[in-house]
């Protein structure tokens, strides 16, 4: 039986054959410079992978591949450029993720744990089960990655002491912010950013599910998103998937916009990177 905390295969991340420079350059500008850095908020990184059809999922709770070597390569470089990375719990449950990078500058050595980013989980129903992240875990054991912290919302945790005390025993910690009611309704994300500042977290890569990302793209968080980079395959899920969608704030107008917008090809996938232009 594989040990909770068992100890998982990392290889580096590094493909010298194919000059990316232009690419990566391109890419590292949407990340530079934290614009909110003077409004005690992380700049943050919103990025995922999609279909032409706008999915990222074949359907709900299962792990669909869609980004090619290259645009793989490409996360990691990221991963690397950022304090942290989040996701929300239905995806690591169902994912039982990594969360690291296995970015290489030399194609033998993966960089040190100062460059490994800080996961983190957010959970604000208490969905998450750490027994299905072995591998998350298992980095922070061996010193390899880090351990999460837990974003939960702000009411009593007494019930939660045993967890967090796990998590902490490998480094990780817990983080209170903001109330949750319903699902729909999404969660408090500029009282968690704040929070994520407090503790030192000045960039943040959010990965997803379709849940965090539709709530993010909503009218009224749009203006705590730095950029947004977008992985797009060149395949159709066809109906019955995840799509990424936010919820319409005006029946007769586009919800989001995006300014600046730079495409860019990695391998068969091509990338979009922009900024988005808050809604008045």
């Amino acid at each position: 039986m594989t040990s909770f905390y068992s100890k998982p295969p990392i290889k580096p991340f590094y493909h010298p054959q194919e000059d990316t420079s232009l690419q990566e350059q391109t890419v590292e500008d949407e990340i530079a410079g934290y614009s909110h850095a003077t409004q005690s908020l992380p700049h943050v990184t919103l990025t995922y992978a999609q279909s032409l059809d706008s999915q990222i999922s074949l359907r709900p709770g299962q792990r669909t591949t869609l980004s090619g070597v290259e645009t793989k390569a490409m996360t990691q470089f990221l991963r690397a450029h950022h304090d942290a990375i989040l996701i929300g719990a239905g995806t690591a449950n169902a994912d039982n993720p990594k969360l690291n990078t296995s970015f290489s500058y030399d194609g033998e050595n993966i960089v040190g744990l100062a460059e490994q980013p800080r996961p983190l989980i957010l959970d604000p129903g208490r969905s998450w089960s750490e027994e299905k992240c072995q591998k998350m875990f298992g980095l922070a054991k061996a010193g390899v990655g880090r351990a999460p912290w837990w974003i939960i919302c702000e009411d009593e945790t007494k019930r939660d002491e045993e967890r967090i005390k796990k998590i902490k025993e490998f480094g990780g910690g817990i983080i209170k912010a903001g109330r949750y009611g319903k699902r729909e309704n999404g969660v408090e994300w500029e009282k968690i950013l704040r929070a994520m500042w407090d503790i030192g977290i000045r960039s943040i890569m959010i990965e997803g599910g379709a849940t965090v990302i539709n709530d993010l793209l909503r009218a009224r968080n749009q203006h705590l998103v730095t950029s947004v980079i977008v992985t797009i395959a060149p395949t159709y899920l066809g109906s019955g998937g995840v799509v990424v969608a936010p919820p319409r704030s005006m029946q007769d107008e586009n919800e989001a916009t995006l300014s600046g917008v730079t495409w860019i090809p990695f391998g068969q996938d091509v990338v979009m990177a922009g900024r988005l232009a808050p809604k008045s």
